[in-house]
């Protein structure tokens, strides 16, 4: 009687773990079927996207490396080069429009890079000018280099709000696809195919096992990019953003802003950071001094003298009246000026100089290098000098810290080559992972089927696992929503294939 009873409570036993197994394996199969595709575009899109300036340079060397030879000086400085607004003129003569951002080279070997609203309505272009002659050596799309192109790709952005919900979905359900994963791959005293490959690639055991194999080196690499990608994402990383970072103007607490704000976004004039996505620009002063002679009524229109008016009132002329080029112009402080304040500021080779856009607009100088303890956004009030705000990643809380830390890995930077080679073998096994499911399921479809993995034969196994993937549905909304959207699917599937099985039965009756 002892006997009957343990082997029953055995036999209970393997099929609940049968039925478990069976249902995690259907999911398990839905998610491979939305990631895959998703995954393997990420993975060789990010694995380019890691050496994008490596690439770009070859590509665009044409554009981006200066045409004649770096000579160094006698005291063994660096060729001396023309001055930042000259190299910004000579831009605007070549293409007629209005400069509104400058890159001066991060190298001896690089050009400087003026991008320009064109006049003739050819939207903005970057023009690439010798720092050294002085020359243009030719101009191409405002980011329209191969690497944009690859990030355009990396993220669906050439697809607009369809492509960046459809990967903001694909990475939520990689973190389904890489947990489920992880319970089937677990060995339960298997000894091949964990981290081995059996027999030969004309047998699908040999594609499982690749699948397996690459799926398990690969799977932590998965969580980890697919959870610092999130922060870029449409719905839940533009809504956390926003709760995060929608206080203090957008800049982290540690930065003290007492100066007028302006309703401009950096981020609409600059590519920046997760953290600064919602900082906003400040505003320059204009002197009362200068507010008497930049109107275009003559030189009496304003009213000098102590004004107490704001900024943005004194913007427009004490009298209301528009302030004119020459004017602002003759009070600028150049972007000479603004790039020895920069220079002394201590922002890193390769930051970008955003020009002032309106009479109250400032010199904005930004850098996001390799080493997050260099990050560094200034900006500089375009008449006086004074440094309005400076940025830096000190500045940010401690889970602002650990983003910028996330996306830095992710984007291979941290680390230098060690952090690029280490994620381009991590996606080089995501490409062999998804090979492998791809030719697996391939030979194990029956012929005219979809090949979906069958079901347990407790029915509520398939819900409950189902329930558990809704804690990662909860935490990120459009996952939540597709994860209903495929169990009614697969509930629609499940009658229908019982309904065709009825109508077999009945006919062979």
């Amino acid at each position: 009687m002892s006997s009957t009873t343990n082997t029953d409570t055995a036999g209970r036993a393997a099929r609940g773990f049968s039925d478990i197994y069976r249902a995690v394996w259907r999911w398990h199969f839905y998610a491979g079927l939305l990631v895959l595709p998703f995954l393997t575009l990420l993975a060789v899109t990010g694995g380019l996207y890691l050496f994008r300036e490596e690439i770009d340079h070859f590509v665009h060397a044409d554009l981006m490396k200066v045409n004649t030879p770096v000579v160094q000086q006698a005291n063994g400085q660096a060729q001396a080069s023309v001055p930042l607004s000259e190299q910004v003129h000579v831009a605007v003569q070549s293409l007629p429009g209005k400069a509104v951002r400058v890159v001066p080279p991060a190298a001896s070997d690089l050009t400087t890079e003026v991008d320009i609203v064109a006049a003739d309505g050819s939207g903005k272009q970057a023009v690439y000018v010798n720092p050294y002659s002085g020359e243009v050596q030719g101009q191409m799309a405002y980011r329209d280099s191969i690497m944009w192109t690859v990030r355009n790709l990396h993220s669906l952005a050439i697809t607009g709000p369809i492509g960046n919900a459809a990967i903001e979905i694909a990475a939520g359900w990689s973190i389904l696809l890489v947990l489920s994963g992880l319970y089937l791959w677990w060995p339960r005293g298997q000894k091949g195919g964990v981290v081995t490959l059996r027999t030969t690639p004309a047998r699908r055991l040999w594609w499982r096992d690749l699948h397996a194999v690459c799926g398990i080196f690969a799977a932590g690499f998965i969580l980890f990019l697919a959870v610092t990608g999130m922060p870029w994402s449409m719905v839940w990383g533009a809504k956390v953003n926003e709760l995060a970072n929608g206080h203090n103007f957008g800049y982290p607490d540690g930065v003290r802003v007492n100066t007028p704000m302006s309703d401009t976004r950096l981020v609409d004039q600059e590519r920046t950071t997760w953290s600064l996505e919602q900082a906003v620009i400040p505003l320059s002063s204009l002197p009362t001094a200068a507010t008497s002679h930049v109107v275009d009524e003559g030189e009496h229109a304003g009213h000098g003298g102590g004004s107490t008016k704001s900024g943005a009132e004194q913007a427009s002329g004490a009298a209301g009246v528009p302030l004119s080029a020459a004017a602002i112009a003759h009070a600028d402080i150049g972007l000479d000026q603004a790039e020895r304040i920069f220079a002394r500021e201590g922002l890193a080779p390769g930051y970008a100089i955003n020009l002032p856009g309106s009479p109250q607009g400032v010199y904005t100088g930004s850098i996001y290098p390799d080493a997050l303890e260099r990050q560094q956004v200034v900006h500089v009030d375009r008449y006086s000098g004074d440094v309005l705000l400076d940025m830096h990643y000190a500045d940010y809380g401690p889970l602002g810290r650990a983003l910028e830390w996330g996306i830095n890995v992710h984007l291979g930077q941290q680390y230098g080559l060690i952090n690029q080679l280490v994620l381009v073998l991590a996606c080089i096994a995501m490409v062999m992972m998804s090979v492998g499911a791809g030719v697996m399921w391939w030979k194990r479809r029956p012929v005219g089927g979809i090949g979906i993995p069958p079901l347990p034969k407790e029915r509520k196994r398939i819900a409950g696992v189902w329930g558990l993937m809704m804690i990662i549905g909860v935490i990120f909304p459009l996952v939540g929503l597709s994860l209903i959207v495929m169990g009614l699917l697969d509930w629609l599937w499940i009658r229908a294939t019982h309904k065709r099985g009825d109508d077999l039965q009945e006919a062979k009756v």
